[in-house]
């Protein structure tokens, strides 16, 4: 496997079409709404290719929910910004090919050196140090870890936890999606204390508590990032704002390549027709014509376009874009702080069992305008993170979990609780999409019933083991490569974590535990 890919050796390398027809007469234009990652990529994928490409994004920015963008503290001192912490993991090959567009060594981005995390209990995990290769990694971190007594292991129902082993994808959604997270975790009998630690952490990082999130995706998290993959589990960050680091170079590239793009601009709907295939009408009273379309907004955003757009699909395709699903709401709070932490804090810290507290970030850690900060006002820069918050916004409800915040980095930072805040920014956000018990079958997919028009976003449905950023990227690339080979052009070339689990071993003996459980079960 070429490295610039990842150093996994079982990288499975999904090969675009090559169409050997001749490319259209007329450059044909897209437009695509929504200027997340997803959106960013398939224009990309499409401009590259020579494809007339439009974006119109609604906000001020670019990259959606990893975008960013300058504000500035009480005193007037301009900051930089964004949505929150992301974490840009090895196997997130094709979020990676979009971002080595403009970095081809990744430069701007560097590896934080451990990912711990901590419960209310005070016991420690970390991955620090963990072999990469499966399952020893797995297998390693067990050994090591305070949550997982060799005792309650033993307990494992080895028949229930098969799945675990033998992820494939996309079969692991017609075994488990119809179950929760948590009670697939009490049937396996998984530890309770390494259940709220590990399992709990990666269950919120899709900003849904265990018992509303499918069993499915949580099986489908532990072959991307433990059984499935040997690129390990610590990440990469961007070295600056995500939209230095990023985006800005990106819209250059977009831009050399004779994409327009807009910001701050809503599309209002679409309407099949026009001098071309479809009209794009934005919020403004601006019109566009397009020969296709692909829509990349979040779950609300796509809901509202297509509700009022009534010439988009068919009655079956349009209530499964309203049956999509936002995940309960989440806070991002960030702090500037008069005197810095101590120096053994991680950049990042993962917490189990702190209601609301999340995750703990020291941006000066990593970010350079944030290092500058601190570096400056011999300070520090923290960023607090609160995920599946009640539903109900209130202003008296938010204020009480950002205290609760405080009093949790207080306790478990003591350094910062003598700390005078200079600027606090507090985010209140809920427009990420929800993975629900059985919502796999009904999610949408890239295509839609009209050939021209694509979905892409990290809610739509993909069978390739992919999440999160990286599931946008990938239906970004796949949106763009559906309508270019429409045009006779060849596609991009997608790579992903094994789709099926990798160790033979471990599949035989998962398939032999459930084929006994089985013919128990037919005997009795």
């Amino acid at each position: 496997m070429d490295a610039a890919i990842g150093r996994d050796r079982r990288i499975v390398h999904h090969v675009a079409a090559r169409p050997v027809s001749h490319r259209p007469g007329t450059r044909p234009y897209v437009v695509v709404v929504g200027a997340g990652i997803a959106g960013l990529t398939a224009a990309t994928g499409l401009a590259e290719r020579g494809i007339g490409v439009e974006v119109i994004e609604g906000q001020d920015y670019l990259g959606g929910r990893v975008g960013g963008w300058t504000d500035t503290l009480p005193d007037g001192t301009p900051i930089a910004m964004n949505r929150g912490f992301h974490a840009f993991f090895r196997q997130y090959y094709n979020l990676r090919q979009l971002l080595r567009r403009t970095d081809p060594m990744l430069q701007r981005m560097m590896r934080v050196d451990d990912y711990p995390l901590l419960d209310a209990e005070g016991r420690h995990d970390s991955f620090r140090g963990l072999p990469l290769t499966p399952p020893w990694n797995a297998l390693a971190f067990a050994a090591r870890s305070s949550t997982f007594p060799l005792h309650e292991l033993c307990r494992l129902d080895a028949r229930a936890a098969a799945p675990l082993a033998m992820v494939s994808v996309p079969a692991i959604y017609e075994q488990l999606d119809h179950v929760d997270a948590e009670t697939f975790l009490q049937k396996i009998k998984f530890p309770v204390a390494a259940r709220h630690l590990a399992f709990e952490v990666f269950s919120r990082s899709f900003f849904a508590p265990p018992e509303q999130m499918s069993a499915a995706e949580l099986a489908a998290m532990f072959h991307i990032y433990f059984l499935g993959s040997s690129e390990g589990l610590l990440f990469d960050v961007p070295t600056s704002n995500y939209d230095t680091a990023l985006w800005s170079p990106l819209s250059e590239h977009l831009e050399s390549r004779g994409a327009r793009i807009r910001t701050g601009v809503t599309v209002a709907r679409v309407q099949a027709g026009g001098d071309r295939t479809f009209r794009v009408h934005d919020d403004v009273g601006g019109v566009v014509d397009a020969d296709a379309i692909v829509l990349a907004t979040d779950v609300a955003g796509l809901r509202r376009i297509v509700a009022d757009s009534p010439d988009l699909g068919n009655a079956e395709w349009r209530s499964r874009i309203q049956a999509l699903r936002s995940a309960p709401p989440f806070l991002v709070h960030r702090l500037w702080l008069d005197r810095p932490v101590a120096g053994d804090r991680p950049a990042f810290l993962a917490t189990g069992g702190m209601p609301p507290l999340d995750n703990i970030s020291v941006l000066d850690r990593y970010e350079n305008q944030a290092r500058s900060w601190a570096e400056q006002h011999n300070g520090a820069v923290l960023e607090l993170h609160a995920y599946a918050l009640s539903e109900v916004r209130t202003p008296q409800l938010e204020r009480e979990i950002r205290a609760q915040l405080l009093a949790r980095l207080h306790r478990l930072y003591p350094e910062t609780a003598d700390a005078r805040i200079v600027g606090e920014h507090a985010q209140w956000r809920q427009d990420c999409p929800m993975f629900g018990v059985g919502d796999h079958a009904h999610r949408p997919a890239v295509r839609t019933p009209h050939d021209k028009l694509m979905l892409a976003g990290d809610g739509i449905r993909i069978d390739l083991p992919v999440a999160l950023m990286e599931r946008a990227a990938t239906t970004g690339w796949t949106a763009a490569n559906a309508l270019l080979t429409q045009w006779g052009m060849p596609g991009h070339d997608l790579y992903t974590v094994p789709t099926t689990g990798r160790h033979a071993v471990l599949r035989r003996l998962a398939a032999r535990t459930m084929s006994k459980a089985t013919l128990q079960e037919e005997s009795v």
